[in-house]
Order: C-alpha cells, then structure tokens, then sequence
C-alpha cells in the first residue's frame, strides 16, 4: 500500500466543497486503486486488507493525518449523497463507493473486473 498524507500544499477551511470535489477527483484519478480512509477506522483496515488480500496495492490518503482530512472528508459525504464518507474507493478513477458498495461488488463478482479494467489485477 502507498499511503500519502495528500499533497504538499496545505488546504484550509476556507476551501469550498467544489474545491474540495475536483481535489479528490484529481487525487482519485492519480492511482488505478485509491482508497480514502481514516487510520483508526475498522471498516477502513477492512477495506485496504481485502485489496492487499487480492494482490491490489492501492493509494491510501487518511483524511485524519492530512491538514485538509475534514474538507476532503465532507466533500467524499457529498458525493456519495450524506452519511459516512469512508472508506471510499475509486477504481480507474471512477467512484466505487463505500464499502457496501465494495463488498456488494466483491461478493457479485464484479470487482475483480473493474480492477483487471483499471490495471490493479493481471491475473
């Protein structure tokens, strides 16, 4: 697993959610995996340890260790439409979503696909 701490630029509170949208957007699309988490969170450590279980090494930004984590975070609720903003996955730059989304994909057989797609899988 990669783990940033974001970019190098600080990010205040004075940001916009738009802002903070097409900052994700370009952070989603830097890695074929990209996972935003939060490092105490369990259902994050799930959610890294099933791509680092599939052979996947995906880009990991823990929104709690970054100047920004909460701006990045509201803008993640926004676009998965409210409620808890993670973990959440982009997949080839596109949104996954949280982990329901995830699971519901892993177990139906159509995550394994879309990482081969992206390029994260080769077998």
């Amino acid at each position: 697993m990669q783990y940033h701490q974001s970019e190098s630029r600080m990010y205040y509170s004075s940001s916009s959610v738009a802002e903070s949208l097409e900052r994700v957007v370009r952070l989603a699309s830097g890695s074929a995996v990209v996972i935003f988490s939060v490092s105490t969170c369990c259902m994050c450590h799930a959610v890294k340890r099933l791509f680092c279980g599939m052979g996947v090494n995906p880009t990991v930004y823990e929104l709690d260790q970054d100047p920004s984590g909460q701006e990045i975070e509201r803008a993640l609720s926004h676009l998965l439409g409210g409620g808890s903003a993670v973990p959440v996955v982009f997949i080839g730059g596109k949104l996954v979503g949280a982990m329901d989304r995830v699971m519901a994909s892993h177990i139906g057989g159509t995550l394994v696909p879309l990482l081969k797609e992206a390029g994260a899988l080769w077998l």
